[in-house]
């Protein structure tokens, strides 16, 4: 009996990359574009810039409390880059514990699919409503939008996350999703939206949370399904927690018949120690508090004791595939905090509405485009992101898991730059490149250069360049050519002069100071 070989010469094949994810994580306009617009709204910048300086002061004031800060910065970080390393593993460990303690698992590829298992989860119960604690996994899958296409009602009980959803709007940032909105702009969603509301309401922000108590305490009392996100899972103990300041968490996570949490794939932590960690990180970071005023857990189910029926649904989307990047995986660190947000000048002035995506701000600039990709649709808004930063380093000094930010944006970059093809930057480089290669060419560039003084204006500078290039003059000035160039200087008698000049002092110098090895730290002729 024979038999045939074959041998395989050269590199193996990639493999195939887990598909993008899907949902609210592309939006319709490129980042200039939308952030043009934005500029332009004034109450959005004076909202923003007071409530940014606010939580900025508020962090800086509790975490300088603490002599350990950047030791606890650093274990976070040690403990959220073991966890990606063998993320399959502690997936699997966390589904074995909350099977073991009555809980059902679901895994969920993308939005859809997640979407699909929520929707039939509820169907099942009977109910045609559902209260919602803060969650940006289902505001990411675009749930409350699926559900409704159902026939099923959503409910978001966090003030903001309500607020934004009776005025049909999008969430403008992380931890406060009504940022762009003023007392003003509320009450009158309030007397809109909320059936039976005095119409002398005030806009007294203690009289404003009082409706939404009074609207929400009917839907806690009688609604028998929720849905929840997770701040954390715990794969040692199969354990979920939820960490909140409203206490509308604690009435959804204990009040239903059935509890159904939405937890991105990367929420998984290995030990419930771990959790001491995390837990002093997460509210100094995000709301500048020592502590969150509700942190919920709960492990699978207690018989009379809660919800009787739990479903946690296993959110991948996307998440996989920035997995597979060995530089951009950092970015799954990220624990939600927003203090990322609360510094970076580009989010301060333009606003999370004009990032497109569930995440903004420096750290949706890189999550983005990982999960959806950045060219995954025509022309598509997410390949703008990674330029939405002036590089400036302030999120990577506030983020409390030290997430590399600006360095993931410049990778991003690259990554774009390679997967766009041919590009107007593409063949301006290679041509500058060809330029540079030839002495002449790049001399005969030089003079051609200097024609450029003639439109320069008195202030030396020229206010507009044309295409290709007048992007870059759009939000900046040019300097006009110099009327000699380094290389003529230096040829020139003035330019032989100087270079004489600097080397004879250094000659003197030298000499003066007998060298460097005979400097004051240097061993005398005895020692030696």
């Amino acid at each position: 009996m024979s038999s045939r070989t074959s041998t395989f010469l050269g590199m193996p094949p990639e493999p195939p990359r887990s598909p993008y994810g899907t949902g609210n994580l592309r939006g319709e306009r490129k980042f200039p574009a939308a952030a043009h617009d934005e500029l332009r709204n004034e109450q959005l910048r004076r909202n923003l810039g007071k409530a940014t300086r606010t939580i900025r002061a508020k962090r800086l004031n509790v975490t300088g409390e603490l002599p350990d800060w950047e030791h606890l910065r650093e274990a976070g970080a040690a403990i959220k880059t073991d966890t990606m390393n063998r993320l399959p593993e502690l997936l699997e460990q966390l589904e074995a514990k909350v099977t073991e303690h009555g809980g059902t698992v679901h895994w969920a590829r993308d939005g859809a699919e997640a979407n699909e298992i929520v929707t039939e989860l509820i169907r099942a119960t009977g109910s045609n409503e559902v209260i919602k604690v803060k969650s940006m996994a289902t505001q990411e899958i675009g749930l409350n939008e699926h559900l409704e296409a159902a026939g099923i009602t959503p409910y978001e009980t966090d003030l903001a996350e309500l607020i934004v959803q009776l005025a049909h709007d999008k969430p403008s940032h992380i931890l406060v999703p009504a940022i762009h909105r003023n007392r003003d702009e509320i009450r009158e969603i309030f007397l809109k939206e909320i059936p039976g509301v005095d119409p002398a309401l005030d806009n007294v922000p203690a009289h404003l949370a009082a409706v939404a108590r009074a609207y929400l305490r009917e839907k806690f009392m009688t609604t028998r399904v929720a849905v929840s996100g997770a701040n954390f899972g715990i794969a040692e103990t199969g354990t979920l927690s939820v960490v909140e300041s409203e206490g509308n968490g604690r009435m959804c996570l204990t009040l239903p018949d059935t509890l159904i949490t939405v937890m991105g794939i990367e929420k998984v932590l290995p030990r419930y120690t771990d959790l001491e960690v995390f837990l002093q990180l997460l509210p100094r970071s995000s709301t500048g508090e020592r502590m969150n005023p509700y942190t919920s857990m709960w492990t699978g189910i207690t018989p009379g004791d809660g919800p009787q029926a739990f479903h946690l649904v296993l959110l991948d989307n996307g998440r996989t595939a920035a997995l597979a990047d060995k530089v951009g995986r950092e970015a799954l660190n990220c624990i939600r905090c927003s203090a990322c947000l609360n510094v970076c000048p580009v989010y301060e002035r333009a606003g999370g509405h004009a990032y497109g995506s569930t995440y903004p701000g420096p750290i949706g600039a890189v999550l983005t485009p990982q999960l959806a990709g950045m060219h995954a649709a025509k022309d598509d808004p997410n390949s703008s992101l990674p330029y939405a930063s002036s590089l400036c380093g302030a999120c990577f000094d506030a983020c409390p898991v030290k997430i590399d930010i600006p360095s993931l944006l410049v990778e991003l970059r690259h990554q774009n730059t390679e997967q766009a093809g041919t590009t107007p930057e593409k063949l301006a480089m290679k041509a500058a490149a060809t330029v540079m290669r030839h002495p002449k060419l790049f001399t005969a560039a030089q003079k051609a250069a200097g024609l450029g003084r003639i439109v320069a204006g008195k202030d030396g500078t020229i206010g507009r360049v044309p295409a290709p290039f007048d992007g870059w003059s759009d939000s900046r000035d040019t300097p006009a050519p110099p009327k000699q160039t380094f290389r003529a200087w230096l040829a020139s008698a003035e330019g032989a002069a100087t270079l004489k000049a600097a080397a004879d002092e250094g000659a003197t110098t030298g000499a003066a100071g007998g060298g460097a090895e005979d400097g004051p730290d240097a061993p005398t002729q005895e020692e030696k």
